[in-house]
């Protein structure tokens, strides 16, 4: 076996099909987002300006949230000391952990390294824990949510993006005697779309099935304090587990659940991606926790985002550009193809200081990538002028035609 041969194999299929992923070397400006400095293809740093960031708010430049880090680093140091159980169970994890439980309205909380740990922890460990559970999955759901699912060895059903009539169907036809878990996220991250989650509430009672919910996506931006979707639609008492990530609205790092005491327990005894890892850095948990008790009390964030997102998809549908049709803070443009959407990437972050990654499959279909743009509250509108306009000239310039 030539093992080089294989995988310099594996690297170039990638690059033939054009979806080689290219990580930029950056450098964001403390206090000053989204302006960074880009150290790629050039000598010395070269201003840009990022709309592709998940810091969705800017709390990662938050004042409050620096400060709390700060103030943590010099009492107590760098890291946590170990898991949960030896050494790395900290004050900042037990307040953080009461302060989720409160933003969601339950009973508890439990902390992980990353939103795609808690995915993949909790999933796993639950259908492992309920004997001949069967999982129904939308067919968008995250790749933590797969693989969770994966995991736990239980049979899955997949149902169709958003269709609660097909979800219907598939849990009809399953033994009402075994336990089921529907699995769905809130804010779909590439498309922009909201999930029906009343309707697939509505389902679980009837066919008697947990819920479990992604707001990776929403926590922080939605409902009056942040709570996310199931909060704005006063949904959060009906789903038995809600999921979120710190690493995106608020700002830091780190994933989560919330639910009743009885399956955090479980989780937390149970889940090897919980019990065998060191915890997460005291100082990332005091950043955290000054970013959501912020959020909690305060809308101008949220309110500068929806209307930046708002403005973004107005310029561009008014430019004749092929926005999709979002309904959240996501501004997903369509182009089809993944050398075209790489290339009007590259031109933009070379010419025009913009940096927006191209979005290719395995994260979206093949025949749909994009580029995803996350407006924030600090995106001005001379900012979202200036890429309107440099997106125009470049695809009349290049003669790039993007998918209708």
């Amino acid at each position: 076996m030539n093992y080089d041969q294989v995988f310099d194999q594996a690297i170039d299929r990638l690059h033939s099909e054009g979806r080689y992923r290219v990580f930029i070397d950056i450098l964001r400006n403390k206090g000053a987002y989204p302006n960074a400095r880009c150290f790629a293809g050039h000598n010395g740093p070269k201003p840009i300006t990022v709309w592709c960031s998940n810091d969705y708010l800017g709390m990662g430049q938050h004042p409050k949230v620096i400060e709390a880090m700060e103030e943590a680093l010099h009492d107590v140091g760098a890291g946590s000391g170990g898991t949960r159980n030896i050494g790395g169970n900290t004050h900042y994890h037990i307040e953080l952990e009461q302060e989720l439980a409160d933003l969601h309205g339950k009973e508890g909380a439990l902390l992980f390294t990353s939103g795609y740990v808690s995915n993949d922890a909790t999933l796993s460990t639950l259908a492992k824990i309920l004997p001949g559970c069967v999982i129904f999955s939308d067919e968008l759901n995250h790749a933590s949510m797969i693989a969770g699912i994966r995991n736990s060895g239980a049979p899955k059903k997949v149902f169709r993006h958003n269709d609660v009539e097909h979800l219907e169907e598939l849990l009809a036809e399953t033994d009402p005697a075994l336990p089921k878990l529907i699995a769905f996220e809130s804010v779909y991250s590439m498309d922009g779309d909201i999930a029906p989650i009343h309707a697939i509430c509505d389902l679980a009672e009837k066919y008697n099935a947990l819920t479990y919910i992604d707001e990776v996506h929403a926590v922080g931006m939605y409902g009056a304090r942040g709570g996310g979707v199931t909060e704005r639609d006063e949904a959060a008492h009906r789903i038995d587990i809600i999921e979120g990530t710190l690493g995106k609205a608020f700002g830091v790092m780190g994933g989560y659940i919330a639910a009743d005491k009885r399956i955090i327990d479980v989780i937390r005894s149970y889940a090897p991606g919980f019990i065998f890892t060191t915890s997460l850095s005291p100082v990332l948990a005091a950043g955290v926790l000054a970013s959501v008790r912020h959020l909690k009390a305060s809308s101008v964030e949220r309110d500068g985002q929806q209307a930046a997102a708002a403005m973004l998809k107005h310029k561009f549908s008014d430019a004749g550009l092929p926005v999709m049709n979002s309904t959240t803070h996501i501004v997903p443009l369509m182009v089809g193809d993944p050398v075209r959407a790489k290339k009007i990437s590259d031109i933009l972050l070379a010419e025009y200081g913009v940096y927006v990654q191209p979005i290719n499959f395995p994260t979206v279909p093949r025949g749909t990538e994009r580029l995803r743009f996350t407006p924030g509250p600090t995106h001005s509108e001379e900012m979202q002028e200036e890429l309107t306009g440099a997106l125009v000239e470049i695809l009349s310039r290049e003669d790039i035609r993007l998918a209708a």
